[in-house]
């Protein structure tokens, strides 16, 4: 209705829901990897951390997937 680029959501169903309906969809992760490429955020990783203090839930692969694609590596 009001022609949004994307929809934000992490719930799995809700997500599957509007892709079947053809909205394009970006989660949390994706919204803050956005919102560092243009400058708006210096670091993930403390954004994230605190997000997952308060149960967020991402599972390490992809924790690590986000910091490296946002050029902010942890060690194995």
């Amino acid at each position: 209705e009001l022609g949004a680029d994307a929809l934000v959501l992490d719930d799995a169903t809700a997500r599957r829901v509007a892709e079947a309906e053809g909205q394009k969809v970006i989660g949390l992760l994706g919204l803050l990897l956005h919102a560092k490429r243009r400058g708006l955020v210096a670091a993930l990783k403390p954004i994230i951390d605190e997000a997952v203090g308060v149960g967020f839930f991402v599972d390490d692969p992809l924790y690590r997937l986000i910091l490296r694609l946002a050029g902010e590596d942890i060690p194995p």
